[in-house]
């Protein structure tokens, strides 16, 4: 006799969805004040070349930050989404059910563990 799968209610979904909206808004705020904060100190640097070099570097990685916050909040919106047509917690690979757990983990998630793996595996160039 196989085990019952345990199921996430509407109401878990959009409370994780609506903390991980929540936490992906914080990090975007606080990291749009830093970078317009940093903005106006590169204009006043008159250090060594090497630390230009440093402050361009941050400000790559700050950009990089933020364009993957912004596609996070559009995961958060595609989750509502799948929330709303009843789809949440189905890989859209798939259809098949992804675990409770990994919601719980991942609210954003959007494909099984093993599918992520594999995705990812394809979208580096390797086999599959």
């Amino acid at each position: 006799m196989s085990v019952p799968e345990k199921a996430m209610t509407e109401t878990r979904a959009r409370e994780l969805v609506a903390a991980e909206r929540a936490r992906i808004e914080a990090a975007l705020a606080e990291l749009e004040t830093d970078v317009r904060a940093e903005g106006p100190l590169q204009g006043q640097q008159t250090g060594e070349t090497w630390e230009l070099g440093t402050d361009v570097a941050r400000e790559g990685v700050d950009m990089v930050l933020l364009a993957r916050l912004r596609v996070q909040l559009i995961e958060a919106d595609r989750a509502t989404s799948r929330i709303d047509t009843g789809t949440y917690g189905r890989s859209m690979e798939s259809g098949r059910p992804i675990p409770v757990e990994r919601l719980e983990a991942a609210p954003l998630a959007e494909r099984t563990v093993e599918e992520q793996a594999a995705s990812g595996r394809r979208e580096a160039g390797a086999p599959a």
